[in-house]
């Protein structure tokens, strides 16, 4: 979501994100614009779902793990995100789960025609809900505010319906020994149920999240088709994900 705002709008987001409230004056002191200028940003953030008017200054709508998650490696993200949406056809049947980088992909689906996506994550369907070519179903679900996603048996239920050619999934780590790993049990969940409904899936990552090991053990590697990544991974780790009959693709 940050990906779309300006650097002001961005900062006004970091500074709420570590301090919950902040009134219009503070905006204008730390930032060096007018209030008006810092009433402006705060009206139209709050239009987007970002935040909240509150007592003459503004509160965070957004939790503050998925601000720190989208600071982080961002373009990487960007690319990795591209390549995945690539591999989309026109026509084309696709799950995407929740998270910062899979959320990307919508973005970038702009040109496909007809494309229906099935997702847990309102990061995609915010960017998804601009573009009038998808048709987007959203899983339904418990809403987990530090994930910005819908989990639990709703979620896992509703995705037994649907069928796909390609599901794109995300974990908090991954690695030869112990496969994908996250810290939520309700996701792994989610990447599951998808798995088993899709054709082919493809696990998205970024480089840094390789020989990281979660407190859930999601699925095996072996489990998905292949990996989109960024050229962080080093040479070895790429053979030895290869060696084990996964696909990498590196962006």
């Amino acid at each position: 979501m940050l990906y779309d705002l300006s650097d002001r709008e961005r900062a006004i987001l970091e500074l709420l994100a570590d301090r919950s409230y902040l009134s219009v004056s503070e905006f204008s002191s730390i930032l060096g614009v007018s209030e008006v200028t810092i009433r402006g940003d705060l009206s139209a953030l709050e239009e987007k779902g970002y935040l909240l008017r509150s007592r003459g200054g503004a509160i965070p709508a957004i939790h503050r793990n998925i601000i720190e998650r989208q600071k982080l490696h961002v373009a990487e993200k960007q690319k990795i995100a591209r390549k995945a949406a690539e591999l989309v056809h026109d026509g084309d049947r696709i799950m995407i789960e929740a998270g910062t980088t899979t959320a990307l992909i919508t973005r970038y689906l702009v040109g496909k025609q007809d494309v229906q996506i099935v997702t847990n994550s309102m990061l995609a369907f915010s960017y998804a809900r601009v573009n009038p070519q998808i048709n987007l179903i959203l899983t339904g679900g418990s809403f987990r505010r530090e994930t910005e996603s819908l989990v639990g048996p709703v979620a896992v239920q509703s995705l037994g319906s649907f069928n796909a050619r390609l599901a794109f999934v995300g974990t908090d780590g991954f690695s030869l020994a112990r496969g994908m790993t996250t810290q939520l049990t309700e996701g792994a969940e989610i990447v599951r149920a998808m798995s088993k409904r899709a054709e082919v899936t493809w696990l998205i990552a970024d480089s840094s999240k390789f020989d990281k090991i979660g407190f859930v053990s999601v699925l095996p590697l072996q489990a998905v088709h292949g990996i989109i990544t960024d050229a962080g991974l080093s040479q070895e780790a790429v053979q030895a994900l290869q060696a084990e009959g996964l696909e990498i693709l590196l962006a």
